[in-house]
């Protein structure tokens, strides 16, 4: 589940909450219950995919070989 933030436009309330992506947003604000608070644009933090099974490791120096290049003499023509 994403964590959202969310600030009070009327009291300047500001928390994080851990939300389903199906779920509605908060309307009203924990603190002081006015109506007013919202979701705010955040950075995602840096991350970094680590191990085998990945392109940086798998694909970066080689293309993936055409099945049908070979059986057919030069490809099939889907392949880009």
């Amino acid at each position: 589940m994403p964590i959202y933030e969310y600030r009070c436009g009327s009291c300047g309330h500001e928390q994080e909450h851990l939300q389903k992506l199906s779920a509605d947003p908060i309307a009203a604000c924990p603190q002081c219950g006015g109506g007013d608070y919202a979701k705010q644009l955040s950075a995602v933090g840096g991350f970094q995919l680590k191990g085998g099974g990945f392109y940086a490791t798998d694909f970066k120096n080689k293309a993936p070989a055409c099945p049908a290049s070979a059986a057919q003499g030069g490809g099939c023509g889907g392949c880009g």
